[in-house]
């Protein structure tokens, strides 16, 4: 039998869950820069709209502690519902359970916050009581401390949970530049969210392709390009 394990991420065989991405949450992450994980996550979010993920958006106690889930991740899904919990565990909310069994895709990515709490238990009872496979993006969810979130990720992946990264899931989605229905979109998220990698991209696309460059204004918008840059 098949390991599908081996089977790579697309558009058609996977959903995605955003567990806790929540300011109070994040004011506890000691494990990476704040901002950076928002930015991960935000472009995980966005990379998922692409690709037209099933997508979930989970919150705990988000009047009486957490927060609300950031504006930014809000902004990408505007008018999804918000699956409100009490339990740490995701899986122990029915509603949680509800809405994976009706985005129909056994493979799980995860977003959330901490690593060694929320993202653990729901992992591993996800795993055990339904079947599902888990890919953890370990760059957009953060721990209390790196030794948390490190040996939360540890513990994870010796009980099957595959570990990957934002970038990763988003190119593995697009797997082929000649797909330029999506191309033009995920050019747009490496350029603002992809670092070094996005800055390299508008060089190509100002210097060698000589497209206009962008101002701050009109950075969501992408000059025509003749030729695909990776």
């Amino acid at each position: 039998m098949m390991n599908p394990k081996l089977e790579v991420l697309t558009p058609t065989n996977c959903q995605l869950i955003f567990i806790d991405q929540q300011p109070q949450m994040a004011f506890g992450v000691q494990s990476m820069d704040r901002q950076a994980l928002k930015n991960n996550t935000v472009a995980l979010a966005k990379s998922a709209k692409i690709f037209n993920i099933p997508t979930i958006i989970t919150t705990v106690e988000t009047e009486s502690f957490s927060g609300h889930t950031y504006p930014e991740l809000l902004d990408v899904f505007p008018g999804k519902d918000i699956l409100e919990r009490s339990s740490m565990n995701s899986w122990d909310d029915q509603k949680v359970r509800d809405a994976l069994a009706a985005n129909g895709k056994k493979k799980v990515i995860v977003s959330g916050l901490w690593t060694e709490v929320c993202n653990n238990s729901f992992a591993l009872c996800a795993m055990l009581e339904g079947g599902y496979e888990i890919y953890m993006v370990a760059d957009a969810s953060g721990g209390t401390s790196k030794e948390a979130h490190d040996y939360a990720m540890q513990r994870m992946i010796q009980a099957g949970v595959v570990p990957v990264t934002w970038q990763q899931v988003m190119l593995e989605w697009q797997r082929d530049w000649a797909h330029r229905e999506t191309y033009d979109a995920v050019m747009a998220v490496v350029r603002e969210h992809s670092g070094a990698y996005g800055m390299g991209v508008d060089y190509a696309y100002t210097m060698v392709h000589k497209a206009a460059p962008r101002s701050n204004s009109d950075h969501k918008t992408l000059a025509p390009v003749p030729a695909k840059v990776n």
